[in-house]
């Protein structure tokens, strides 16, 4: 990683997550002893030079009341994976997905999406509708329920 000490505070005062204020970066920039324009810019060189990956919200989905929490993996065709995958992502109610690589034979699945349900049912739905969307172009898929978090943690760099 190529940081200065300036870039280190700034991982430093963001890295257990944005200050709950009004104007966070306000708040980070106070601490750092800089502007708001420079704690952007520099975490905008820093993102684009791969040093964070993204700055966003990562909710605790249990706390919110979402308790059937599914990584969705299907089995998409190769020459489909890559138009379908982004139609998966847009839907409003997957958190995330993206590809993966098959680890045959016992791995057939190459398109994971997540889903939240508040309950089973809702969260069955939301697992219909992906399937109602890839239709034949997926061959099987399967639902892994997480049971507990067990990382909600971005970089973490010491004093």
């Amino acid at each position: 990683m190529n940081i200065d000490a300036v870039d280190r505070q700034i991982i430093q005062a963001t890295q257990a997550g944005l200050p709950l204020v009004a104007q966070p970066y306000q708040a980070v920039a106070e601490e750092a002893g800089l502007t708001v324009e420079d704690v952007m810019q520099r975490l905008a060189r820093m993102q684009r030079d791969g040093i964070i990956r993204r700055i966003a919200a990562v909710p605790n989905h249990y706390k919110l009341g979402y308790r059937y929490n599914g990584m969705t993996v299907w089995d998409v065709a190769d020459r489909y994976v890559d138009s379908l995958g982004p139609q998966v992502a847009e839907l409003p109610f997957v958190s995330h997905c993206y590809q993966r690589p098959r680890h045959l034979p016992d791995w057939p699945y190459n398109l994971f999406a997540m889903v939240h349900g508040k309950t089973e049912q809702d969260a069955e739905r939301q697992v219909a509708a992906i399937a109602d969307l890839l239709g034949e172009r997926a061959r099987s898929h399967e639902v892994l329920y997480s049971t507990k978090i067990l990382k909600k943690t971005g970089l973490r760099i010491g004093g």
